[in-house]
């Protein structure tokens, strides 16, 4: 990968059974070279992947990631283009969003150190559910015919609750209280995380405001029992984003909709285009060949968008 410096470059490679990113400094007949091994991998096949590596027991962000949607490498989210940091740490809160588990070992809530031996990638059954032993312990009294019958977190939670164990993540950075990893669905996230509160007229950013965005939506205020469930099934692989527009129409009608009445009912195939864009974040942008690039992010405000994509 080539930087706006012309003297530095980056090359992904693998070897050895493992995968390494290399930053060559070449100035005249000097050559610098720093390399690093990839450890751990964040982020989606979808979107785009982020690369960690340890360093002792600290965990480091490299400088560069791909991005599948532009098939191509990129600085990775923050880095200047033409530098090459192999120094950003990364904190506890970043983790809380891309795995299930790190137990952190330094002093500091912002320390950057785990055991290396006691981690959970991914986001599994827990990060939702809760602890597991609780669920083994509710099926077996079941088995022994005890008539115990418990549902498992979010499931039977109130709505404000429901939101939250989504908030972990879809709430935005905010700052943490509690130490990271310590939520347990059913619980206020207020007590763990302080999320940003914002204001009817502030502006909010696509990415990883969701939780936001759809609080200001009619539909969620005038539906008490809409909760991110409601779209979306988190026990199944992601779906074309027309298919949602069958839950739109749970509770519209599509006649009542300008647009089709203008175009015609195939209009009612893809509400979530025009009233849910896809939109250019301004917190998640990327440098790669001196060109400044913003993810894009599907708004969460369900709403009538005057410049909304045609389906």
């Amino acid at each position: 990968m080539s930087t706006l410096n012309p003297e530095l470059t980056f090359r992904m490679e693998a070897r050895d059974g493992h995968f390494y990113e290399t930053a060559i400094r070449q100035k005249q007949a000097h050559l610098a070279k720093r390399t690093e091994q990839i450890d751990l991998v964040i982020g989606s096949a979808t979107k785009g992947q982020t690369y960690l590596y340890w360093k002792q027991n600290g965990l480091f962000e490299l400088p560069v990631s791909y991005w599948t949607e532009l098939h191509r490498w990129v600085n990775s989210p923050g880095y200047v283009d033409g530098s090459a940091d192999f120094d950003r740490p990364v904190p506890p809160r970043c983790l809380e969003c891309h795995a299930t588990y790190f137990e952190q070992t330094g002093s500091r809530p912002s320390d950057n150190h785990y055991n290396k031996d006691n981690f959970v990638l991914g986001i599994s059954c827990e990060r939702c559910h809760g602890p597991g032993g609780e669920h083994v312990r509710n099926h077996s009294a079941i088995a022994e015919n005890s008539g115990a019958t418990k549902k498992m977190p979010p499931l039977a939670l109130s709505r404000d609750r429901q939101i939250d164990v989504c908030a972990q993540c879809h709430g935005g950075a905010g700052e943490p209280i509690a130490p990271a990893f310590s939520f347990r669905p059913g619980e206020p996230i207020a007590e763990y995380v302080k999320l940003a509160e914002p204001t009817a007229t502030d502006r909010l950013d696509v990415h990883g405001n969701q939780v936001n965005l759809l609080a200001r939506s009619r539909c969620f205020e005038s539906s008490p029992a809409m909760t991110c469930s409601t779209c979306h099934d988190p026990h199944a692989p992601e779906r074309p984003a027309a298919d949602y527009s069958a839950r739109c129409l749970e509770c519209h009608q599509a006649e009542q909709c300008g647009m089709v009445r203008k175009v015609g009912k195939q209009m009612a195939s893809n509400c979530i285009d025009c009233h849910m864009p896809v939109q250019a974040s301004n917190l998640l942008v990327l440098d790669a060949d001196d060109t400044r690039l913003k993810a894009r992010v599907r708004n969460h405000w369900i709403r009538v968008y005057r410049k909304s994509p045609q389906p």
